[in-house]
């Protein structure tokens, strides 16, 4: 064990996200209060990952880990590589629904191996974080949110990816239902097109930057923000379920939409809106979460940190 890895547990707390949010396909995300939590601490030798909750069982107990692959990626850019380590994941974002688990697992590794590295902050900052998480996962969108918490346009430019985070207005609430079947993102980005007519490209420009104004300062605009014509309609054949239940939400004036690459549902609302039970549909009533990756050592919850601390942007 080198001079420079702690010697003291690390743990992260990281929120689940919603990506795209209708027509910010690629670029849009927000964090939502559903949390998964993960411990990791340096040992002498092996690698061990124990899942509870949300993939218990599926997911790898070794170094295939997708939480400890992004350590490693972390570790390798500062120039440290421990013996051994022994994560503990509590689980609680649903695997391959659209609600960013794999992005909460690369973003609970990149942090958690930057606290690990006695001044691991100061050699690599949240610019950085960044794009090693986008790199990591193929896109900034999810991870963005992930790392900064409320609210986050982000894209790409030669250096890696950026973002920039903004509050959302504090009556907009997201309710997510979410399915039985599960959905490969990979499966949902087959289905899009090489191009699309310039008048949808157009629609959904337009619908983009009103959603950046609805979601931050009047959420009356939601609805008609949430209108898109680039990914849901191509991948509708796809979840024909989910599919249908953003249709009969729209058609009660909810703002609802695919969640990332699905199969859940985001509905996104200003007001006292109560979903309705749906079969084969569990609905989960949350809150933008407005902090982001949260890290701590030794499970004191109370002085946890920030894992960016310029809430403003990343890149």
């Amino acid at each position: 064990m080198g001079m420079a890895l702690l010697s003291t547990p690390v743990t992260v707390r990281v929120p689940a996200t919603s990506a795209n949010l209708g027509p910010g396909f690629d670029a849009l995300g927000l964090a939502l209060s559903l949390h998964d939590e993960v411990e990791a601490r340096v040992t002498g030798r092996g690698v061990t990952v124990e899942v509870i909750g949300e993939g218990a069982g599926e997911l790898p107990g070794d170094e295939t880990h997708l939480v400890v692959r992004a350590m490693r990626r972390v570790f390798d850019e500062l120039g440290e590589r421990p013996a051994g380590l022994a994560l503990r994941c509590n689980n609680r974002i649903p695997q391959a629904r659209g609600m960013g688990s794999s992005s909460a697992a690369i973003v609970a590794g990149v942090v958690l191996a930057r606290a690990l590295v006695s001044g691991g902050a100061e050699r690599l900052d949240e610019q950085g974080l960044l794009r090693i998480a986008a790199e990591l996962e193929g896109h900034p969108d999810n991870v963005a949110p992930c790392l900064l918490g409320g609210v986050t346009i982000a894209w790409t430019e030669t250096a890696g990816a950026a973002a920039v985070r903004v509050d959302p207005a504090a009556a907009v609430r997201p309710f997510v239902f979410v399915p039985e079947s599960r959905g490969l993102t990979e499966v949902a980005r087959a289905a899009l097109p090489a191009t699309v007519p310039h008048a949808d490209a157009a629609l959904n420009a337009g619908r983009a930057a009103l959603l950046v104004h609805a979601i931050t300062i009047d959420p009356s605009h939601l609805f008609a923000a949430t209108e898109d014509r680039l990914h849901q309609g191509y991948r509708a054949p796809s979840m024909p379920g989910s599919a249908d239940l953003v249709a009969s939400l729209r058609a009660e004036g909810v703002a609802a939409v695919i969640s990332g690459a699905g199969p859940s549902v985001l509905a996104l609302t200003g007001g006292d809106w109560t979903p309705s039970a749906v079969p084969g549909w569990r609905v989960l009533p949350l809150d933008v979460d407005l902090v982001g990756a949260l890290v701590g050592v030794d499970l004191v919850w109370g002085t946890l940190e920030h894992a960016d601390r310029d809430p403003v942007a990343a890149g």
